[in-house]
């Protein structure tokens, strides 16, 4: 009845194969005549999602999630990863070859100080690591009486023989109708920026950045429209694109030519050595750009000015063309969701569903828009113990049937060209426990507190976190991952700078769209996330305030399950927000809907009883 066209259920790695990987890269470090080799997850454009030519520490160890990094060693090696991927990285590698530590409680630069033997030689890619990043890699090394070696060529591509040819999709140009400014108004907002810092040539090693800056879109990263290639944007004169030409059909080769030079791939280290050589002030961002980009200029007597990359913040506040994508493609999407939990409710009662048949079925309604482009990351489809793995990414192995007494876990989101969703809705199959209603709602009360939250200007995702967590802490709970992230217009579901984190330290501005969704996950048993898309907007209705203040508005529309709420558990308050919500949705969504979901949806959005 249903398919998927944009994901796999296929496990992507194998974990069995990684003692001969392992044993094999070692014997080439041995010819090289290094120690060891740092191995990230990143590409050379430091994204979070990489083409399958570069899933280099998939292809090593096994471990598919989106965030890790290795370290092998003559006689050891060790897998760093972050909380939402302990229990998947414990799974898919072999625990004979790899040591699992976790990214945040033992991070690399400890583990090297106390583990890397005295006068090593550990290597490292330097298109694979920051400028920041290399020097902290080499710090480490230094206080453990080592040496950090810089590779022209990654030994792991020498001996995976079966590496497959990089992504060549096309590139396309992103209308106007979506974008809502054209390329050269945003190439003149940087060179304001570098006419500020009096710098000759900023360096856009970000193609998220690439993308959004020149008005394309591409298909080179799963999930992620971006287009892989770098760019440079002097003060005066033309920029420079770099891409493979193959991807260049003429009508966008002519409309880039407009305002940009085009070259090849292959041109881009050459002229990054002749920006040395004629002793230009070059800008780049030394927490995103790679090494062996500042390495070209500096060793070729250029200067680099390190700052903030200025596409990023640009990116990140949305205009009015692209806030009124973002609430188009949020009511389309809600619809499709609204439609999957109808079917849902009706076939899992049944226990006709498992977690593969829902991320198939609600696939299947996104494409029935007619526009879904592609799916924004791997649908998290999690039924009881599965939805307290934070990433799980369902396979043909481990799909569960979703049975009575489930707590079933779905995160998912859509891309399409007027915007990007990310929501996650909990639902419960058959009669919750009382545990489950109670946790539930203190996730709720977080969200709603997320919601409703007033701040100054200027307040920054940092400060907002702990209103999240407030409820499950004071019940001796919480959870491993960020509240929020910034959500990309067309672009990634995950972007910078702003976050609800406990270290998301930028300002959080009118215009930024983010992520919120706090949870609970308790291991081998279920997981819950509430997820919404929030707008930072302008606080009004405050009288008398002596400063400029900011709010957020919802933009996603979905029903929370009402099943799984506890209303004494709930202040007037937070039962206002959620009724409000919950008949938003229900006029909103309720008109787009066949006369089936629509009483679905209005039984489903009926107030709890008050407790």
């Amino acid at each position: 009845m249903f398919e998927s066209h944009f994901q796999s259920f296929d496990d992507r790695t194998d974990g069995s194969a990684a003692a001969e990987r392992v044993k094999a890269l070692r014997m080439e470090l041995f010819t090289r005549g290094l120690d060891g080799f740092v191995v990230p997850r990143t590409d050379r454009f430091q994204n979070e999602y990489v083409p399958p030519s570069d899933e280099r520490l998939a292809w090593l160890t096994g471990f598919s999630g989106s965030a890790g990094l290795a370290i092998i060693l003559v006689d050891r090696a060790v897998l760093f990863v972050d909380g939402r991927y302990q229990v998947q990285a414990r799974e898919e590698v072999d625990g004979a070859v790899f040591t699992i530590e976790h990214l945040v409680d033992n991070p690399p630069l400890s583990w090297i100080k106390a583990n890397v033997p005295p006068d090593s030689r550990l290597g490292y890619s330097p298109w694979l690591h920051t400028v920041e990043g290399a020097e902290r890699l080499a710090k480490a090394c230094g206080e453990a009486h080592g040496t950090l070696i810089a590779v022209d060529d990654n030994p792991i591509d020498a001996i995976w023989t079966e590496r497959p040819e990089p992504p060549l999709g096309p590139v396309v140009a992103h209308d106007m109708r979506y974008a809502g400014e054209t390329a050269a108004d945003k190439l003149a907002r940087v060179r304001t920026e570098l006419a500020n810092d009096k710098t000759d040539t900023l360096i856009v090693s970000d193609p998220h950045a690439v993308s959004w800056l020149f008005n394309i879109r591409g298909s080179d990263v799963p999930h992620t429209p971006v287009v892989l290639a770098f760019a440079t944007v002097p003060r005066e004169g033309r920029p420079m694109l770099f891409v493979d030409l193959r991807k260049i059909g003429n009508e966008i080769g002519a409309r880039l030519e407009e305002i940009a030079d085009v070259r090849p791939n292959a041109a881009f280290e050459r002229d990054l050595v002749a920006l040395g050589r004629e002793q230009r002030v070059v800008r780049l961002d030394p927490a995103a750009c790679p090494e062996a980009i500042a390495q070209f200029i500096i060793e070729n007597g250029g200067s680099v000015v390190r700052g903030a990359d200025p596409i990023v913040p640009m990116k990140a506040v949305k205009n009015a063309a692209e806030i009124e994508g973002a609430r188009a493609a949020q009511l389309r999407d809600g619809v499709a969701v609204t439609r999957f939990l109808a079917w849902f409710d009706r076939a899992a009662a049944r226990g006709e569903v498992t977690e593969i048949a829902a991320v198939e079925a609600l696939e299947s309604f996104r494409r029935e828009t007619g526009l879904l482009k592609d799916i924004s990351f791997p649908t998290i489809a999690g039924a009881g113990p599965n939805g307290a793995i934070v990433h799980y990414r369902v396979t043909r192995k481990t799909n569960r049937r979703i049975a009575p007494s489930d707590l079933f876990l779905l995160d998912s989101g859509g891309q399409y060209e007027d915007g990007t969703t990310d929501i996650t809705r909990t639902v419960a199959v058959g009669v919750p426990s009382a545990e489950m209603r109670r946790n539930f709602t203190l996730v709720l009360k977080g969200h709603i507190a997320i919601a409703r939250a007033v701040f100054p200007d200027g307040t920054s995702g940092a400060q907002l976190d702990s209103f999240a967590r407030q409820f499950l802490w004071r019940a001796g709970l919480d959870f491993d991952h960020g509240t929020g992230h910034g959500v990309g217009s067309y672009l990634s579901v995950h972007e910078g700078p702003g976050r609800i984190a406990k270290l998301g330290s930028a300002p959080l501005k009118r215009g930024m769209i983010l992520s919120n969704e706090p949870g609970y996950y308790r291991a081998g048993a279920y997981g819950i996330r509430i997820e919404n898309l929030v707008l930072v907007t302008e606080a009004a209705g405050l009288p008398g305030a002596e400063k400029s203040f900011n709010a957020f508005e919802t933009l996603t529309l979905a029903p929370i399950d009402v099943r799984l709420v506890d209303p004494a558990l709930l202040t007037p308050d937070e039962r206002a927000w959620f009724d409000v919500y919950q008949a938003r949705v229900r006029e909103t969504l309720g008109p787009h809907l066949d006369t089936t979901a629509r009483a679905w949806l209005f039984a489903a959005t009926i107030p709890p009883p008050r407790g």
